[in-house]
């Protein structure tokens, strides 16, 4: 424990793996390791195949790169310590590095909410209004709309690192997870948390929460429009743009939720369903997002396809 100022924070957190199974932990590692390999290289892919493919050069195509690049940066926060814990049982982090952590994690995490968001407009712009598409989503809108999505992310979060680390700390310096997470570091606190909980709370709502909101009022749109065209195989080629972003939007929100819930509601949940939770969160999503537009987008599937055969 080190003495800073006027109250007590401890050096270092101790991070957990998966609680009751850690004699396998080396076992474990194995699905984990091909999680974030499908997870680097799919994303990756991705990212070469759109800026090497003239064709795919749309607003579209640039939401999915920034979707990748997002994606990217979740598992690159993650690996370290994960595999770390699982290979060499390497629990200890350091205070200020923790913060660091969970600060990146979340932004990359609200960035990707707001990401799905301006997709799913991009779908209503283009089943609703599709002659005005090109003209609404410009390349100098798409960078603004993703320099607008960045600036909201690190401002809204920035007060989250200060507010933990005037918190003092005592006693249990264990960790739930692998990694830092804001709600796990804010219960470790043997002081009061209510400024905490509020703030983290009204960030969520006022970002994440609202832009699960619009994207269900964007497909409720997308279903009206669909609805009032002519034939039956129109609105199925205009529904079908939009099956790889609605995976992509279940396989994000439902384990958020899901391990939000968790955190402020189920202390009486095992640990270990806590912590499957969390891993799903955070390691799914980079993994099967790639796999997902390769499956259901034809211009990547075929983009991709191309580029083996040149190979």
């Amino acid at each position: 424990w080190e003495f800073n100022g006027s109250f007590y924070q401890p050096s270092a957190f101790l991070m957990m793996g998966i609680p009751g199974l850690e004699a396998l932990h080396h076992w474990i590692s194995i699905p984990f390791c091909a999680l974030y390999l499908i997870a680097l290289l799919g994303n990756c892919m991705i990212l070469f195949i759109i800026k090497t493919t003239q064709s795919l050069h749309e607003p579209m195509y640039y939401f999915l790169s920034m979707l990748a690049v997002t994606d990217l940066g979740l598992v690159l926060c993650t690996l370290p310590t994960t595999l770390g814990i699982f290979w060499f049982n390497m629990r200890r982090i350091g205070f200020d590095a923790c913060l660091t952590q969970m600060y990146f994690i979340h932004i990359l995490s609200f960035i990707e909410s707001s990401v799905l968001l301006a997709m799913a407009f991009d779908r209503f712009i283009a089943i609703s209004h599709p002659l005005r598409h090109p003209s609404i989503l410009t390349k100098t809108t798409v960078i603004k709309i993703g320099l607008a999505i960045i600036l909201r992310g690190m401002v809204s979060l920035l007060p989250i690192p200060f507010l933990l680390k005037r918190l003092t700390y005592c006693g249990k310096t264990e960790l739930s997870h692998s990694f830092c997470f804001h709600p796990d570091i804010m219960n470790l606190a043997c002081a009061d948390i209510k400024v905490n909980v509020f703030y983290g709370m009204i960030i969520l709502l006022s970002t994440v929460g609202m832009d699960f909101i619009f994207i269900v009022l964007s497909y409720i749109l997308i279903i009206k429009t669909v609805i009032s065209l002519a034939t039956k195989e129109e609105c199925l080629k205009a529904l079908n743009t939009c099956v790889s972003h609605i995976c992509a939007v279940l396989v994000f929100f439902i384990p958020m939720i899901g391990l939000s819930m968790i955190h402020r509601f189920g202390k009486n949940i095992p640990p270990l369903v806590n912590t499957l939770v969390a891993y799903t969160y955070l390691i799914i999503p980079p993994a099967l997002n790639p796999v997902i537009y390769s499956i259901k987008s034809s211009h990547i599937r075929e983009a991709l396809l191309r580029a083996l055969r040149r190979k």
